[in-house]
């Protein structure tokens, strides 16, 4: 058992990849992650082609994606739908979750059609958003996921 438990620490430390066009976002989110004290490293993309230039050019399997929608270049659907298709990327099974204010019925629709893992609103105020990043990390900290197993 302990060996089991001992891989699936492995995945759950990888970097949380944050795509958020918002700068305030930003700062918001990084002082919520330092708080929480999550060893994870967060790596924050401006839109959806550049995180997935990252994707692509690195070994490191991201613990998981926290996408806004409305972005410049690729926005949160398109970069849903290209690591979806790409069987290179498909096969990484990284969660994907939409963290956004863009909360409309045809937006939650088109998400879970795209086989998001979440779609989470991003709140006003400080206390609440640290709630949820809270939520989702230990949600998928203590879920199993196929990456946690040794090829």
């Amino acid at each position: 058992m302990k060996d089991v438990q001992k891989e699936l620490i492995v995945n759950k430390n990888g970097p949380v990849i944050v795509i958020e066009d918002d700068a305030d976002d930003q700062e918001f989110l990084t002082e919520i992650f330092q708080k929480l004290n999550y060893q994870n490293k967060i790596l924050f993309f401006f839109d959806g082609q550049d995180a997935l230039d990252h994707i692509n050019a690195t070994n490191e399997l991201p613990f998981l994606i926290l996408s806004d929608i409305n972005m410049p270049k690729l926005n949160g659907f398109a970069l849903r739908e290209k690591l979806k298709t790409d069987s290179k990327l498909n096969n990484k099974c990284i969660p994907y979750l939409f963290f956004s204010t863009a909360l409309n019925q045809k937006s939650v629709i088109e998400a879970y059609s795209q086989s998001v893992q979440g779609f989470f609103v991003k709140q006003n105020s400080m206390a609440e958003l640290e709630k949820t990043i809270s939520a989702i990390m230990e949600y998928w900290r203590r879920c199993a996921a196929p990456n946690d197993f040794p090829e």
